[in-house]
């Protein structure tokens, strides 16, 4: 009997919401065993670091690579991996774009310990301890990996083959994937697939009219009409700009889509595109007759209604984004 193709999912600096898409497979999640020999995913296999240590070059057929680069062990894992695997994805938002623990970006290593472990009010550390290096217990010692300056995303290390948007990915799409590497039929390397080439707004089945936008609210402020475009109720919907694919069910379930399948074809930064989206729609009233001051005011006033830009634009894709974050230069 032929030897099944390996298959990989390693997790670095993540949630874990990519092993739960995996696991959500269900019924199918027989059917990958029953073509591909699963060997390693660290929070579900005992497999360890050496197993794949002494598999030979590229014996691994695909890796599914969640997580951004946080620390020098995700990046050591991340050429192991490279090294060892037929094929490595990107897969869900962290590997594709950095995600949430990018957005650590706009701030410095040494601060952003600081924030964790001292200047915290729900912290009690008198002796002023951060967590580093080695510490021994009787059982044996145990080392933190340092965390790099800053976080990168998988391709700032090592040589992509594909991505896979989401955070997490829609189990369906994860599905899709294994079908179409199973079946050879591959796109050209570098292609984003589990997903598709056009925005959320071509999957929302809300009802969408010209949009002017005096202010934008926060959710908790209103309960939203349910059958109308949530970026046309002063809503930030990222819909306009982001990739489609999920099937919309953030928008089916009366809440705003967040961006996590990143930006659509063809467009590198997401958060420029919604700016300039927003920038189409914003609606300060009539500025006849009003100075440039005047006018420049107004806009203040409505940008001011926006809580959060980092948090909003490049919740997914900083370590990605042309902006990349204030700390040193994007790699």
């Amino acid at each position: 009997m032929p030897e099944k193709p390996k298959l990989a999912v390693y997790w670095a600096a993540s949630c874990g919401g990519c092993e739960i898409a995996v696991v959500n497979l269900h019924e199918k999640i027989l059917d990958v065993d029953a073509a591909m020999d699963f060997m390693f995913c660290p929070c579900l296999l005992d497999t360890k670091k050496k197993d794949i240590e002494a598999l030979p070059d590229r014996a691994i057929a695909v890796t599914l690579f969640n997580g951004a680069l946080r620390t020098e062990e995700n990046v050591e894992m991340a050429h192991l991996l490279r090294r060892k695997s037929q094929i490595l994805v990107a897969f869900g938002s962290c590997a594709k774009g950095g995600c949430i623990p990018a957005l650590a970006n706009f701030t410095t290593k040494d601060e952003l310990l600081n924030a964790v472990y001292l200047d915290n009010p729900s912290v009690d550390n008198p002796a002023a301890v951060i967590p580093s290096g080695t510490t021994g217990f009787p059982e044996g010692d145990i080392h933190l990996t340092p965390l790099l300056e800053r976080v990168k995303h998988l391709a700032q290390e090592v040589e992509v083959d594909y991505y896979i948007p989401g955070c997490p990915p829609e189990s369906e799409q994860i599905w899709n994937v294994i079908e179409t590497i199973l079946s050879g039929d591959l796109p050209p390397k570098g292609s984003t697939i589990g997903c598709g080439t056009l925005t959320v707004c071509d999957d929302c089945d809300r009802t969408k009219e010209e949009k002017r936008i005096t202010a934008f609210r926060r959710n908790y402020e209103f309960y939203p009409d349910r059958k109308a475009c949530l970026l046309e109720q002063g809503l930030l919907c990222m819909g306009i700009a982001t990739r489609n694919g999920c099937g919309a069910p953030c928008t089916k379930a009366n809440m705003p889509c967040t961006g996590c399948y990143g930006a659509p074809e063809g467009i590198r930064d997401q958060g420029a595109k919604m700016v300039a989206a927003l920038g189409s729609v914003m609606d300060i009233g009539d500025t006849t007759g009003l100075s440039e001051k005047a006018i420049a005011g107004r806009v203040d006033d409505f940008l001011k209604t926006i809580p959060d830009y980092a948090g909003l634009f490049y919740k997914y894709t900083l370590a990605s984004s042309t902006l990349g974050g204030r700390v040193g230069k994007q790699t």
